[in-house]
Parts: structure tokens; sequence; C-alpha cells
């Protein structure tokens, strides 16, 4: 596995949206921008801007479509590489793998019971609708 592409020499910081990107947490530095600015990303447990600089050993709380990740930076990048590379720049605890997993069933297992209807209905399902209703 290669190394990912680091900050250029002598940067020990990175903007935060920048480095969500780089990481593989969003699709775009705009959706990262957008989660920060509605509080969805804290850093060392403080909610902050897209802009705020980070470092090797920063923990961040990620609340990502009702999922929570939380994560400790171990490398800085600038740029977007594939997803092997992203995952050497974080680490993420094994208690927060396991909640997200329980989280990601239960979300599955409410879909899975839902109701789903039938579709359209039919022509004759139509009209015994439309029977049903003109006798009311």
């Amino acid at each position: 596995m290669s190394q990912p592409m680091l900050a250029e020499e002598g940067d020990d910081k990175v903007r935060l949206d920048k480095w969500l990107w780089a990481a593989r947490f969003f699709k775009t530095r705009q959706l990262a921008h957008e989660a920060l600015e509605l509080g969805r990303v804290t850093v060392n447990g403080d909610r902050v801007k897209a802009s705020r600089m980070i470092k090797p050993g920063d923990r961040l709380l990620l609340r990502i479509n009702q999922l929570e990740y939380h994560v400790q930076v171990l490398a800085l990048a600038t740029q977007r590489r594939p997803a092997r590379e992203a995952q050497c720049l974080y680490h993420e605890d094994e208690a927060s793998i396991q909640a997200r997993e329980q989280r990601q069933a239960l979300l599955k297992a409410e879909h899975a019971s839902f109701p789903h209807g039938d579709g359209r209905p039919t022509k004759k399902a139509r009209r015994e609708i439309s029977r049903f209703k003109d006798s009311y």
C-alpha cells in the first residue's frame, strides 16, 4: 500500500474541510463545509468552522447520515487519493465501529419492516376505488 499524498513539507496544519474531503468522509469540499456549518463535526469536543486548521492527534466526531464516527487524525493530506490511502489518514475507535454497525443494522431492519405499497393500482382497482368513492 502506498503512502497518501501528505501536506507540503513544513505544513503541520491543513484546513478541516479540505482534510475531510481528502479523507473521503464527504464527496465534495462544499458538503464538508456545510456539515461544519451545521455543527455535525466537532474537533476535540468543540464546534468549529471550516477554516479551522487541524493537526495530527486531533480527535473528531462526525455525524453523517444518522451515523457517528469517532476518529483521530494520524496524517494530513491536501489531495484526494484512493480510499485505501485515505484510510491511512485517520484511526477510528473500535467502539465507534461497533456502534455504527449496530446503528446500520437497526436502520436496515426499520426499512425492511416499513410497509411498502403495492404500486400503482390496476385499471380494475381504479374502477373499484371510483365506485367506492361515488357510493358516498
